[in-house]
């Protein structure tokens, strides 16, 4: 069986297992603060030209998304997000969980804007009685979106814009960041990230790390105490070393951001594919999830080599589907399903 549910399924690239192996026996300090931590955290300071930025290493996406939220909103506050949005759709309600709403506004292809930022907020403080509705305290962004889909730089800009007008802190989920960034369309890096947002995160999990997201704090107001909350929450690994010696690997020589455009490119010929054969998107995107609208009959014709992840009913025999490829997607997996594609759709 071939999947494409996902884009976190192998276990790590090979040069991480190689490292990890290497440094198995040595000590060092616990908790993060040993000197693979603080290479892989300077790594990233320098590629973000955020030298007073702080970075904190996680274990995973939920797990950090929990402590972005903790360490910005007050007990009465909540997060604006996209109506598909992560926290909102794929964390089992766990924000909510902690004490914080998610404030879903409608998106297209999972994206939301600065002037829906600036309107809800506008809105909520002209209510007679807003100090009765849960009170916006920040926003929340993916990239890539669960549909796949990239911010520009001008959406970016307008959003963070909107945050600093509103008072609101801006956090980016960057749980498929390297793939974000090897999209053609891409017009943003790095620093710009890091001028215009309150924090992000690096993803590792998805992007050819054993496990590890990497997040990156440039706003002073946040980075008091966040080590505390990060305790406290659960998120502080003993061995705090595994995730740095994993992001020092990736990001030594740029091996980070060659798997990110191996999984686009991988899903760039699921895409060319898919058009040619007249098969329609739920959501265009250059990125590494491809959401085709396929019928019920071509989904069970390859079921039995094939897997592929449900995603939504368009209607009574067509349903969308994702196809994710990743930083480990081999070439003959690729061509294998689009000949199976081929084979089922005539």
């Amino acid at each position: 069986m071939i999947y494409f549910t996902c884009d976190y399924q192998e276990g790590c690239h090979p040069a991480i297992l190689e490292a990890l192996q290497r440094t198995n026996f040595e000590q060092t300090p616990g908790y993060g603060e040993d000197a693979y931590c603080a290479e892989a955290a300077g790594l990233i300071r320098s590629l973000c030209q955020a030298p007073s930025a702080q970075v904190h290493f996680l274990v995973g996406g939920t797990q950090v998304n929990l402590l972005a939220v903790a360490c910005a909103l007050r007990p009465h506050q909540g997060a604006l997000c996209a109506d598909v949005g992560h926290i909102n759709t794929h964390e089992s309600g766990a924000i909510e969980a902690t004490g914080h709403k998610c404030i879903p506004l409608p998106s297209v292809s999972g994206k939301i804007t600065g002037d829906q930022v600036r309107s809800y907020v506008r809105d909520h403080f002209a209510l007679g009685n807003h100090e009765h509705v849960v009170q916006p305290g920040m926003v929340y962004i993916s990239i890539a979106t669960e549909l796949g889909a990239n911010y520009t730089r001008s959406e970016i800009a307008d959003i963070f814009a909107a945050c600093r007008e509103t008072g609101l802190y801006l956090y980016v989920d960057g749980a498929r960041l390297a793939c974000a960034m090897a999209d053609a369309a891409c017009d943003w890096d790095l620093p710009f990230l890091a001028a215009h947002s309150d924090y992000f995160t690096l993803g590792g999990t998805k992007a050819g790390l054993l496990f590890g997201e990497a997040l990156v704090i440039t706003n002073p107001a946040l980075q008091k105490d966040f080590r505390y909350i990060m305790k406290q929450r659960g998120g502080m690994l003993a061995k705090g070393r595994l995730l740095g010696i994993q992001y020092a690997v990736m990001l030594r020589d740029g091996l980070y951001f060659r798997l990110g455009r191996h999984a686009v490119a991988m899903s760039e010929k699921v895409r060319r594919a898919l058009s040619a054969l007249q098969v329609p998107l739920l959501s265009e995107n250059g990125t590494n999830q491809t959401f085709p609208i396929l019928p019920d009959s071509v989904i069970e014709a390859i079921s039995d080599r094939f897997t592929l992840c449900p995603w939504e009913r368009v209607d009574d025999t067509h349903q969308a589907v994702r196809i994710a490829t990743s930083w480990a997607t081999r070439q003959e997996d690729v061509d294998a399903l689009i000949a199976a594609l081929t084979s089922a759709l005539r």
